[in-house]
């Protein structure tokens, strides 16, 4: 039985989306506030570009019954805290201590033994 390769999963698209969206951005030179406004403003569009990436992924990947799978929901939720923090930096709405809370990072979910046994 030879093995075919498979397709690039979507998913991979989403994180080579998002890392070419977090790589790609020019260091701010002496232009100052205003070209770094503009590098978050187009940082912003690209992770903006990276959710819909990973939504059209989630959608169209298969239900397989694999015991990893790709979770989209964490990956999601973590594009929402980093453009939210992206946001609050270019409209400050006043001076208050930022939210502590960390990037979750980690997009592989075991499926349960339910999930395995159910036909």
């Amino acid at each position: 039985m030879a093995s075919t390769p498979l397709p690039a999963a979507p998913w991979r698209i989403a994180i080579i989306a998002l890392s070419l969206a977090l790589n790609v951005q020019q260091p701010a030179m002496a232009a100052g506030v205003v070209g770094e406004r503009e590098q978050l403003a187009a940082l912003a569009r690209q992770l903006d570009l990276a959710d819909r990436l990973a939504d059209q992924a989630a959608s169209s990947t298969p239900p397989e019954r694999a015991r990893y799978h790709f979770d989209y929901a964490r990956l999601r939720t973590d594009l929402k805290r980093v453009r939210t923090g992206v946001q609050d930096y270019l409209v400050p709405q006043r001076a208050q201590p930022r939210d502590p809370a960390l990037l979750d990072g980690h997009y592989t979910a075991a499926s349960t033994p339910a999930e395995e046994a159910s036909p």
